[in-house]
């Protein structure tokens, strides 16, 4: 590559220092010569800035003034970014040297792309997360994700169109965020980032998958885990909002009937049988905020 452009990595802290150290650290052994980092601290509850800056001076650091979601951190992040490329990045992800040249190449090679996610691994580098994924379907408000918990044996080494691009890792075009505008605070955490895509793809944007790089993804520590009622809640909140956001007419209807016959029943039967009370009072206070913000 004889041009390089600036790309702009950006990474929401929250009171995960350890993994954002572990970030930043990867960061400094990028062989690609032109980045700014942009570390955003969405209100944690003891401000890293000092050491932050004190170990890694050329970062660029924010210090929001409340925790502001994940996509409210990003769009911080989005604001004072120069660079001919944002990328966005969760702080617990780890980066290798080689990690942003077969992508920087992608994205100058087509124009048409306005976002884009490499392959994404678990911590033991050989597990697939991400390799892609199909679109949400209308009806139920998933998508799948492909080579989830494959082996990777390079099976997915090739670069294609995808539903969706993961919000660990995703490469976007500045001047495609000046037409659709910044990420959906309105989640505050998941399903923001699906939402995003569905506003870059209405469009006319492209969305690919480049699995010629990968990056490692340790999942969900900030929010507690898969059985969290921090997760569970905005899981199962977002969930609707997400269809309400962009789905009308009879997919709309079969994915309320969908919700209402099928979700509530089987997760209201799960938790009672495990005595988790607390994760079911969460998933139904996620679909209580649905009934009561009328506003999508």
């Amino acid at each position: 590559m004889k041009n390089y452009p600036l790309i702009s990595l950006i990474t929401v802290n929250y009171n995960t220092l350890n993994d954002t150290i572990e970030f930043l650290e990867s960061v400094q052994s990028l062989t690609y010569p032109n980045i700014e980092t942009i570390v955003v601290d969405n209100f944690s509850a003891e401000s890293p800035e000092q050491f932050l800056i004190g170990k890694f001076p050329s970062i660029v650091f924010i210090q929001s003034k409340k925790n502001l979601g994940f996509a409210g951190g990003n769009n911080l992040g989005i604001r004072v970014a120069k660079g001919d490329y944002l990328f966005f990045l969760n702080n617990d992800t780890v980066l290798s040297p080689n990690f942003l040249q077969p992508i920087v190449e992608f994205m100058q090679a087509n124009s048409q792309v306005g976002m884009a996610s490499p392959k994404v691994l678990f911590p033991d580098n050989k597990t697939i997360q991400y390799a892609g994924t199909t679109e949400i379907s209308p009806f139920t408000g998933r998508g799948t994700r492909i080579g989830l918990w494959e082996e990777d044996k390079g099976q997915y080494d090739h670069n294609c169109p995808t539903g969706l691009g993961h919000g660990a890792a995703l490469i976007v075009r500045p001047e495609a965020i000046h037409q659709v505008g910044p990420m959906p605070e309105i989640y505050f955490l998941y399903y923001e980032e699906h939402d995003w895509c569905e506003q870059f793809k209405r469009k006319g944007f492209q969305m690919y998958y480049i699995g010629v790089s990968s990056v490692v993804h340790k999942e969900g520590k900030s929010t507690g885990g898969d059985e969290s009622p921090l997760k569970i809640y905005y899981m199962s909140r977002n969930r609707l909002l997400f269809q309400r956001r962009n789905y009308n007419g009879f997919p709309f209807i079969v994915s309320i009937l969908f919700f209402l016959f099928g979700v509530i029943p089987k997760t209201t039967i799960k938790y009672l049988l495990f005595g988790k009370l607390e994760q079911l009072r969460a998933f139904y206070r996620g679909i209580a905020w649905n009934l009561t913000n009328q506003k999508a």
